[in-house]
């Protein structure tokens, strides 16, 4: 058989309650006034008392209070099940108005909320845990939008290099195994550039989707690692690297964090100037842990530093130097931070350079 409703099942949940009381109430008085009537022996030796036959007039007199409790009942049965049903109604009006703004929500228009609904009551406890599903939701297929825009823009250029080399390699009548070699090399280092694009996209989609569990971690070890892992880097481009971890201790994604102080280190190392320095130091206390890199490198303009943090943003002739990175780098630390509920503080330095700060809180 088909479940009833839940209005209906609520409505009955309200009216059979009533009605059982309603019987067992009633039911009282009647059975004292049928025991009120006298009785006498079994063997029919007793009489009636002068004065009318009492047992007659009781039970005469009881029909009437049978029938009125009978149709007050009924009165009464028709105003609970009315009742139950309106107040059934009044209470599920919220998940009404919940399941059908859930439904009319899709992958287009994921922007909308539910909100409120009026009570501090479960209902509204179940709007704001939707509310939070549709947000992590919609942070998810905009990052998928988002990636599949990024490759597909930024792939296209040494895609079309790759083809172009062979092609030519192909059509030379001329070309032996040396130019050949060469080629091969020209599209294996092409290949790497697009492997190390397509890590930085997926760190990048993973980043804004959200943090989905957090644990505790010392930015202060990460931020040591990081900086050990790359000394000789610095050394390579000749940037000196000076470090002041004091503890500071949060919690959030661990790996997700770690890309975010490896981009900002990659970052300070590959926008520097010979001889210069990267300073990275780490803060800890009234339950923040920051994280603060600067560096020396080319004068940053002013109108140009929320540009930066874009997708595929780079200044001047870096824009045209892949060797330089894909412009992803302070983008993924941007995402981080906003996944991490972090506040990020960049300052262009008057003398060149970048002066970053990401504080997280506990």
């Amino acid at each position: 058989m088909p479940r009833l409703a839940l209005r209906s099942q609520l409505t009955l949940l309200y009216a059979v309650p009533f009605l059982l009381s309603g019987v067992a109430l009633v039911a009282v008085p009647i059975l004292q006034t049928s025991e009120s009537a006298p009785a006498g022996p079994l063997d029919g030796s007793w009489s009636p008392p002068p004065g009318g036959t009492h047992v007659e007039e009781s039970t005469t007199d009881l029909a009437p209070v049978l029938t009125a409790t009978a149709v007050g009942l009924a009165v009464m049965v028709v105003v609970a099940v009315v009742l139950g049903w309106l107040i059934a109604g009044r209470f599920l009006r919220p998940l009404r108005t919940i399941t059908a703004t859930a439904r009319d929500i899709s992958a287009n228009n994921l922007h909308r909320r539910l909100g409120r609904t009026g009570h501090n009551d479960e209902f509204t406890v179940l709007a704001a845990t939707l509310d939070d599903l549709f947000e992590r939701l919609e942070a998810s297929f905009e990052s998928q939008r988002h990636f599949v825009a990024n490759a597909s823009h930024e792939l296209r250029t040494p895609l079309t290099a790759e083809r172009t080399l062979l092609q030519v390699a192909l059509a030379d009548p001329d070309g032996n195994a040396d130019t050949l070699r060469a080629v091969c090399r020209e599209v294996l280092a092409l290949g790497e550039s697009q492997e190390r694009l397509i890590n930085a996209l997926l760190t990048l989609a993973s980043s804004e989707q959200g943090v989905e569990r957090r644990e505790p971690f010392d930015l202060a070890a990460i931020a040591g690692a990081v900086v050990n892992g790359r000394l000789n880097e610095a050394r390579r481009r000749g940037v000196r690297v000076h470090t002041d971890l004091a503890p500071a201790h949060t919690a959030g994604d661990h790996s997700l964090v770690e890309s975010l102080v490896a981009n900002l280190v990659d970052n300070a190392l590959r926008h520097n100037v010979p001889g210069g320095s990267v300073e990275v130091s780490t803060f800890g206390g009234l339950g923040q842990a920051r994280l603060r890199v600067r560096n020396t490198g080319p004068v940053v303009p002013a109108g140009a530093l929320a540009q930066l943090f874009q997708p595929f943003q780079r200044l001047g002739a870096q824009r045209l130097r892949h060797t330089d990175g894909h412009g992803l780098g302070l983008a993924i630390v941007r995402a981080i931070a906003n996944a991490h509920g972090a506040t990020l503080t960049p300052r262009a330095r008057p003398d060149g350079g970048l002066d970053i700060e990401v504080c997280f809180f506990r």
